[in-house]
C-alpha cells in the first residue's frame, strides 16, 4: 500500500488516508489475539519503511539477500 501512496501523493494528498487500512488490519489482529502488540507495531513500522524506501529510491538496480540465494533485479517506471 505504501509505494502506491508515495507514488500518487503529489497529485492526490488525500491518498494518505489509505494508511488507515494497515491500522485497521493491526487492530483486527490484536482484537482476535493471534499477535502481540509489539509484533503488530514492528510489522507496521518495517513494512511502511520498506515500502517508502522502495518507492522513493533513485537507483534502478536492486539486490536482495534471500535465505537460499541472491536476487538481482532492475526496476523501471513507465
Amino acid at each position: 500500500m505504501t509505494p502506491f501512496i508515495v507514488d500518487c501523493s503529489k497529485q492526490h494528498p488525500w491518498i494518505w488516508a489509505l494508511e488507515i487500512l494497515p491500522v485497521w488490519d493491526a487492530y483486527a489482529r490484536l482484537k482476535s489475539q493471534p499477535h502481540w502488540q509489539t509484533d503488530v507495531i514492528a510489522r507496521w513500522a518495517l513494512s511502511t519503511g520498506v515500502g517508502y524506501w522502495s518507492a522513493a529510491r533513485t537507483t534502478q538496480l536492486s539486490v536482495h539477500i534471500l535465505p537460499e540465494g541472491l536476487s538481482v533485479g532492475f526496476s523501471k517506471r513507465f
